[in-house]
């Protein structure tokens, strides 16, 4: 795959190293990936290896740019806001180089397409935020002997790593052989990240597909990088196969795609709106603020940074963490509408206070944001 004189030009000070060289930027151009998500990782993944000169990159998302995005996900600009990521992505790419050909999977990767969507890319990216997916990208490239570039980030804290049994190391599995239960990680949109952590991250994955293409240095796989900003740390743990993986052990046992929402813990059941006996709407808790001869107590369960953010005016509040030790402030014998930002943590607290005796004690579905959508438009949306 020869070089054009444009191309030459461009690369040069990728040329003039003698670890790359002009053979080492053909094998670049030659080489093509597959980034599963256009987000905070995707995004610098995607710029830097169509600035490195990767010659076919497959961008995958399913989702639309949204204003909170634009904190870190530097693929997109304010003018994107309600664009397919992927038209978004496409675009910037080949902005920033034309001549790196993008294919766009504009769709949600899952069982039944992930082999077929894959199989034609050297070196598949994650740069996904959930953990059927994670646990989907890792088997799809296990079976298929595709190098799998890992990323995930939370608050001020990342990992990376490259899983790649057919090369010698560990796959995802032998490091996380269980998920989470359901709701026990936040997501960034429930726990924060600082916007530049996922350049970092990002980065680190574009450097390992860019040594991987080239064949050089010393890679990720059987290590897993840790990554603090707050402390600019680094650490470094050993990965190791794990003989008894049922994907990659030495008696493998799984051998096709699963049901990855059933093994993480959620339903597979299509999503349709079902009736939730410890929930209330916001047009509910608005009646029940309205009216106190209702005796309904409203609190607000998010944390301390995201009330000054925004609030409703007379709800108190008591943090989720700080619950445990302060619901003995509540009456169990009034009845008490709990909101938070998106009407998970409230699910939470209602739990929580219904283990402790509390009988009268709801849910605001939507949360704070549902109460911005459809009750007051003048309270921020975060």
């Amino acid at each position: 795959m020869e070089l054009n004189n444009d191309e030459i030009r461009r690369y040069s000070r990728h040329l003039i190293l003698p670890e790359v060289g002009l053979a080492g930027q053909k094998k670049i151009k030659a080489t093509s990936v597959l980034c599963i998500g256009a987000g905070g990782l995707g995004s610098p993944i995607a710029l830097y290896l169509a600035a490195a000169g990767i010659g076919r990159m497959g961008v995958l998302d399913f989702d639309a740019v949204d204003f909170s995005n634009l904190q870190r996900q530097i693929l997109h600009g304010t003018g994107d806001v309600g664009r397919p990521k992927t038209d978004s992505a496409r675009e910037t790419i080949a902005h920033i180089n034309p001549n790196t050909e993008v294919v766009i999977h504009n769709t949600r990767i899952s069982s039944e397409n992930a082999l077929e969507i894959i199989r034609p890319y050297d070196i598949v990216v994650d740069g996904t935020d959930n953990f059927p997916t994670r646990y989907l990208t890792n088997d799809a490239c296990v079976l298929l002997k595709k190098p799998n570039v890992y990323g995930s980030i939370f608050r001020f804290e990342g990992q990376a790593s490259v899983f790649a049994p057919h090369l010698g190391g560990p796959c995802y599995r032998c490091l996380y052989p269980e998920p989470p239960p359901p709701g026990m990680v936040p997501s960034c949109a429930e726990g924060g990240v600082l916007g530049v952590l996922p350049g970092i991250i990002g980065c680190i994955q574009a450097t390992e597909i860019l040594k991987l293409a080239l064949g050089k240095g010393n890679s990720l796989i059987g290590r897993l990088l840790l990554f603090n900003a707050l402390d600019m740390k680094f650490r470094e743990l050993k990965l190791r196969r794990d003989p008894q993986c049922p994907l990659c052990g030495d008696h493998p046992t799984l051998k096709e795609l699963i049901d990855y929402e059933q093994f993480c813990g959620f339903s597979s059941e299509p999503s349709a709106p079902v009736e939730n006996p410890d929930e209330v709407t916001v047009q509910e808790m608005k009646r029940a603020l309205d009216d106190p001869k209702l005796g309904i107590h409203v609190i607000d369960v998010r944390e301390p940074d995201e009330f000054e953010i925004c609030h409703i005016n007379g709800v108190p509040q008591i943090p989720l963490g700080a619950l445990p030790q302060r619901f003995t402030e509540l009456d169990p014998n009034q009845q008490i509408y709990i909101h938070c930002k998106s009407g998970i943590r409230s699910l939470k607290a209602v739990k929580f206070l219904q283990e402790q005796g509390f009988k009268y004690v709801k849910s605001v579905k939507g949360g704070i944001n549902a109460w911005s959508d459809e009750i007051d438009h003048g309270v921020a949306k975060y």
